[in-house]
């Protein structure tokens, strides 16, 4: 795999939390699975742009749904209810939901999420 193709997997639900738009141009830069410099340069800049944009209810719910998908058929019912519930009352400033998933990726050892960016901060 591509290095540009491992940052990607790594800052891909990061990036849809803080931006669904900035994740849009990153998914057409990436396309044709030709790769340069130029590009490289463009997705590091648009990495730096996430990273000042303020997640919103509606981007972390995006996120977040995304990152559900990889438990939703194994989760416990009372997993499943706080998922809804987390959702229910999801905020920026008091997101249990970040919490919450990364213990999932651990409970459920989902490689994938356990090196995700949107969830590495809650696995220190």
């Amino acid at each position: 795999m591509e290095q540009w193709q491992k940052s990607w997997s790594v800052n891909k639900y990061w990036v849809m939390a803080h931006s669904q738009q900035i994740y849009n141009k990153i998914r057409k830069l990436a396309s044709n699975n030709e790769w340069s410099k130029e590009k490289e340069f463009n997705y590091q800049a648009l990495l730096l742009e996430a990273a000042i944009v303020k997640p919103t209810i509606k981007t972390l719910t995006t996120a977040y749904q995304h990152v559900w998908g990889y438990f939703k058929k194994r989760a416990t019912d009372a997993e499943k209810e706080f998922y809804l519930h987390g959702l229910a009352v999801l905020s920026p400033e008091n997101d249990i939901m970040g919490p919450f998933l990364a213990e999932l990726a651990m409970k459920y050892q989902v490689r994938y999420l356990l090196e995700s960016k949107l969830l590495t901060v809650y696995l220190k």
